[in-house]
């Protein structure tokens, strides 16, 4: 395959973000985003996701850390997408079962070129509880959804059950990381596009 790397830049009156992915990497990473709590969670997702993802963003999180998190979503989602290309002689479909103590999440992906997401089973916690002191958990939806429209692919994600804040976030980035990873990856027995219609 050649070579699947994206690299964006994006600069508002809010912040300024710089995400480089490469889809065959091996899960090296460097973050930062002045949001500690994201950080961990976007460390965890290039590991799991075997990406060499570089993130790098300031913003106004002196305000609130909304601003610096949705776009550093936004910029992620336009770097998957550059580095998914025309998406030749992957696999598509991804899904993968993440379970960390109390709890359980699944994602299922097609990387189809129609953007989508549905984010369910979340508790109500998760709408007034901030990790870490820095990072409200009710983003946890719309970084999936930034992501998902920007990549342009379908992203399933739901927790089955949990009850940690922390744990239900780590372990819907982990499945979102693990199911990317399969659906990008290169399907030895499919040498083209990987659609009847032939175009993603």
């Amino acid at each position: 395959m050649s070579n699947r790397v994206g690299r964006v830049e994006r600069t508002t009156r809010e912040s300024s973000v710089l995400v480089e992915v490469d889809l065959d990497g091996s899960g090296k990473v460097e973050i930062d985003t002045g949001v500690p709590f994201y950080d961990h969670m976007l460390t965890a997702f290039g590991s799991h996701g075997a990406l060499d993802l570089v993130v790098r963003a300031t913003g106004d999180t002196h305000i609130d850390a909304h601003h610096t998190v949705e776009d550093v979503a936004i910029v992620l989602g336009q770097a998957l997408r550059a580095a998914l290309g025309d998406k030749s002689g992957i696999r598509r479909f991804g899904d993968a079962w993440i379970p960390m103590d109390e709890t359980l999440a699944h994602a299922a992906i097609d990387v189809s070129g129609r953007p989508y997401c549905v984010h369910t089973g979340e508790p109500e916690v998760m709408v007034g509880f901030t990790v870490g002191g820095n990072y409200p958990t009710v983003l946890n939806r719309h970084v999936f959804e930034s992501i998902a429209f920007h990549a342009q692919i379908a992203l399933h994600l739901r927790v089955v059950h949990g009850r940690d804040p922390h744990h239900i976030t780590e372990a819907e980035y982990k499945a979102f990381a693990r199911a990317l990873r399969a659906a990008a990856e290169p399907d030895p027995r499919i040498g083209g596009i990987p659609s009847t219609k032939g175009v993603l």
